[in-house]
């Protein structure tokens, strides 16, 4: 596919816009908001997307759909950024920085959402070039209970029906000015759980009258260490943590009731309900030799992230045309980390990709969720930029 004729000059003129991008980064940065509570951002994204002519939509409570109707109605494609922020005091001392105490854009969605407004800007100017629809889909709650399925569920990928959809997110470890992209499993799927291990209180004095409910819930959590190394095939990655463990009322006390929370984290079916039945029968197995009982309930979390081979290709040709083939990389393994733009790539063929927005020079060093997180914003043309054109040249010829 040659997507050249709607490549051309795109980078150059993205970068025109690097002062209003920066400015729309910035104001979210300002003012980040959680997970189905992103008004304001919303509102910004309604507000900036009328400017440009682009007609809009609310669905699942924040999230922002614009469509750009081109030569004809269809096809259509998406492109999605997500617009939460995360539970997290920062610390960088920008000029910028998060002015709502306990909340920061650490994860870099601010300038996700700032980019994917930058390709509205881009592909506004091209609308009597483009062969279809570009459906722009600004989304709430990722880093939460997640956005895009109820997204979904209010039919953004219908009327018109979107064929693809393509997402990006800014990675520090990848230099300004460069992506990364594969095909197959990129993000892994997660599964929340908690263990209740219930035993018998009684006072500490006399532990033998009781069963130690803490004592029980320690070899448990001992246990669940070997679910991965013992359990699961050495070369099928998979990552079981316990986040928490709470129990006990006081120090002369044998604790009657323990509870645990963790998560599990897979990139195949098979070793998710593999690992998810483990977990269980270690669980309550492990408790019922020390006398003590464990319950064990999952919470199901987002699934993998499949980039389809064709979208995947043509994101890395767009990527060679618009920033050159030596700037344009393979993703080096899947991350174990979750993205719910998964839920978009189970209903239409999709890539996401990895956007390089990290400068030592400049200090852009400290990863996502860190309090210290910040990005190169010479980045955000770029994303911009890459998003209209594989938006464009997707819907070139069909």
């Amino acid at each position: 596919m040659n997507g050249g004729r709607l490549s051309a000059g795109l980078l150059e003129e993205a970068g025109r816009l690097h002062e209003s991008l920066v400015r729309l980064r910035r104001t979210i940065h300002r003012h980040p908001e959680g997970g189905f509570a992103e008004f304001e951002t919303a509102a910004l994204v309604e507000k900036t997307l009328a400017g440009l002519g682009i007609p809009s939509f609310r669905v699942a409570g924040t999230g922002v759909v614009g469509r750009l109707e081109g030569t004809r109605k269809e096809p259509a494609v998406g492109l999605r950024a997500d617009m939460d922020a995360l539970e997290l005091d920062e610390r960088t001392g920008a000029s910028y920085a998060s002015e709502v105490p306990g909340l920061m854009h650490a994860c870099g969605h601010d300038a996700h959402t700032a980019m994917l407004l930058g390709a509205a800007m881009l592909l506004a100017e091209r609308k009597e070039s483009l062969e279809g629809t570009v459906v722009f889909l600004f989304q709430p709650a990722e880093e939460t209970i997640g956005g895009a399925r109820p997204m979904i569920d209010a039919g953004v990928l219908e009327n018109p029906r979107v064929e693809a959809v393509f997402g990006l997110h800014v990675g520090i470890g990848l230099p300004c000015g460069k992506i990364a992209v594969s095909p197959g499993t990129v993000h892994a799927a997660s599964d929340m759980f908690d263990i209740t291990v219930t035993g018998k209180g009684c006072h500490g004095a006399y532990p033998h009258e009781g069963v130690d409910a803490l004592v029980a819930a320690g070899h448990v959590l001992c246990a669940l260490q070997a679910v991965v190394s013992r359990g699961i095939d050495p070369l099928e990655p998979a990552v079981v943590t316990i986040g928490t463990i709470r129990g006990g009322s006081a120090r002369n006390v044998v604790a009657e009731s323990a509870r645990m929370q963790g998560i599990l984290r897979t990139l195949s079916p098979e070793v998710r309900g593999l690992a998810r039945e483990t977990i269980k029968v270690v669980s309550e197995r492990t408790a019922e030799a020390f006398g003590a009982r464990a319950e064990v309930s999952f919470q199901e979390g987002y699934p993998c992230l499949e980039n389809d081979p064709e979208m995947a290709a043509l994101v890395r040709e767009t990527g060679s045309l618009l920033l050159g083939e030596e700037n344009v990389h393979d993703l080096s393994k899947p991350s174990m980390g979750v993205e719910d733009f998964a839920y978009f790539s189970r209903e239409r063929p999709s890539a996401f990709f990895t956007l390089g927005a990290g400068n030592p020079a400049k200090g852009i060093i400290h990863p996502a969720h860190s309090p210290w997180f910040d990005l190169d914003e010479d980045a955000l043309p770029v994303g911009a930029a890459m998003l209209a054109a594989v938006a464009a040249n997707f819907l070139q010829g069909r």
